[in-house]
């Protein structure tokens, strides 16, 4: 009897042990990632309708992400953990996973090995539409399949005015996508706002695996928006304005060249904009792309300089005219890329 007595406090000291061990390896695995720079909220009700006033086009995707904020409770500890596992998964790497509280002057990144390889996404697209001009073509359709490839592969045919400054920066992401299907339906409402309505109207299909995306007059004179990794996934994927999506047909200038769906996909996969919704001190979380205090418009000269840095004009998630941005970073990439891994917050899309 004795000896069993002893031999379960044996057991149960090293139980403890393991268990304090283990409690100890997590709380220095966490210690590792900095989350102090890392915020949800913004001011973006107030920005973007001073910049729709002002005249200038306007993304709509942080509005949309303050709004789900206040309608979801949840919302903001699953983008917490997102944002934790993405930086978790490239400091792994040995790789930069964001700046640490921002004022970030931008610097060289260097693509991380994720291994998993060219990933795909299959698109659907829904075209809502209540007059004939909205009821764009099956061309207008695929051009903006072709265009996403092109930005997401570096093969579009303005990628070699990337300025010295940013040529190591320039990216290959290593994804694409495929047009899956395309949906069509005859509407009387004339133009559908930012609330999803859009959506509610038409939901999206198997978003697990597929990237939903709209053709709809939003109004108002916005661009398009997106939802981030972590919402509802009834409303998950990205809505565009019909004028703004592919770069043939029914488009205007000059967001007529499809980057307006470069830019919310960015989005979608889990980037801010280049100028992070705040001033210098608020960031991207992208270690090599330079702060900025104000998003970019039309065709700026280079160099620009805000925060003491010259601004990334040409990148995605700035505001700049179509023909004036060609570019995602080497960070941007491995942003993307992390939540596809297996465990990520987007790793069903593409089939993991």
């Amino acid at each position: 009897m004795k000896k069993i007595i002893i031999s379960m406090a044996v057991l149960t000291l090293l139980f403890t042990s393991c268990n304090e061990d283990k409690t100890q390896e997590l709380q220095e695995e966490q210690s590792k990632i900095d989350m102090s720079d890392f915020y949800l909220y913004t001011d973006a009700d107030i920005d973007e309708n001073n910049r729709i006033a002002e005249g200038k086009g306007s993304c709509y995707t942080m509005v949309n992400l303050n709004r789900q904020l206040n309608k979801d409770p949840k919302l903001a500890k699953k983008m917490f953990d997102i944002e934790y596992n993405t930086r978790n998964l490239i400091s792994a790497k040995g790789k930069p996973a964001g700046t640490g509280g921002g004022n970030n002057g931008g610097g060289d990144t260097t693509p991380i090995d994720d291994g998993l390889g060219i990933i795909n996404i299959p698109v659907y697209v829904h075209v809502i539409y209540s007059n004939s001009n909205e009821n764009i073509s099956n061309a207008q359709v695929a051009s903006q399949i072709s265009v996403l490839n092109a930005d997401f592969r570096k093969t579009n045919s303005d990628a070699s005015q990337v300025p010295t400054e940013f040529a190591d920066d320039i990216t290959d992401s290593e994804i694409e996508f495929t047009l899956a299907g395309t949906f069509r339906h005859s509407n009387s409402n004339s133009s559908w706002g930012t609330n999803d309505a859009v959506k509610a109207a038409y939901p999206p299909v198997t978003p697990q695996t597929h990237l939903n995306i709209w053709v709809c007059n939003i109004g108002g004179g916005i661009l398009g928006y997106a939802q981030f990794p972590g919402g509802n996934s009834n409303t998950d994927g990205v809505v565009i304005g019909t004028e703004y999506f592919g770069n043939t047909g029914y488009v205007s200038a000059p967001f007529d060249k499809g980057r307006t769906g470069t830019h919310e996909v960015g989005h979608y996969l889990n980037l801010r904009h280049i100028w992070g919704d705040g001033r210098c001190k608020q960031d991207d979380f992208v270690a090599d792309t330079p702060s900025s205090d104000a998003p970019n418009y039309g065709c700026p000269s280079y160099p620009t300089v805000n925060c003491k840095s010259n601004d990334m004009t040409m990148n995605y998630m700035d505001y700049t005219n179509d023909d004036c941005m060609y570019m995602f970073s080497d960070g941007q990439r491995n942003r993307m890329r992390a939540i596809f891994a297996a465990g990520g917050s987007r790793a069903s899309l593409a089939g993991n």
